[in-house]
């Protein structure tokens, strides 16, 4: 891949992984929040209540974080530890497939908790955003100055004429 073409590369794990998060943050902290509750109270976490909204804040801002690529690194450490969590207290004993089938019904298959695999993708993921960064459309990047717009390409190209061949070229 380009030099050119790599710095975009964060951007669609950002935004799977922000729309994920999101998607099962926000019902913890309205609509979905007592089935929540209630599945946290059967697994034995203390204070379910207060455990529902700071499980649900977490994704929900973290999500929020990735999708705008800011503080990436910094959001990735809750989130991980969040689906470490979850791994490990309710994915876990489904095994590691994320398709569990527990049967067959009359409309078909039935399934029941996913295993560990996805909670791992996630975290992979995550890790990979937290070692390699936001990059290019990120609040991250502009905050660096490398938003990849077209100032930025300007700069790097009328720059890159000075380089001698071989070195680092911008942004090193």
């Amino acid at each position: 891949m380009s030099d050119k073409l790599s710095r975009y590369a964060p951007l669609p794990l950002r935004l799977i992984l922000g729309f994920g998060f999101l998607f099962h943050g926000l019902p913890k902290l309205g609509s979905g929040h007592a089935g929540f509750v209630g599945m946290l109270t059967g697994i034995g976490v203390p204070a379910p209540g207060l455990m529902a909204y700071v499980v649900g804040l977490v994704e929900s801002l973290g999500g929020l974080a990735l999708l705008l690529g800011a503080f990436v690194a910094i959001a990735s450490l809750p989130l991980i530890m969040n689906m470490l969590v979850a791994m490990f207290t309710v994915h876990l004993p489904a095994g590691f497939s994320f398709m569990n089938m527990t049967g067959m019904g009359p409309d078909g298959p039935t399934f029941g908790m996913p295993g560990y695999e996805v909670p791992l993708l996630y975290i992979a993921g995550l890790a990979g955003l937290a070692l390699i960064g936001a990059g290019t459309l990120s609040v991250d990047g502009m905050r660096k100055g490398k938003s990849g717009g077209v100032v930025a390409a300007a700069v790097t190209n009328a720059t890159a004429a000075e380089i001698p061949p071989g070195s680092c070229r911008p942004p090193c």
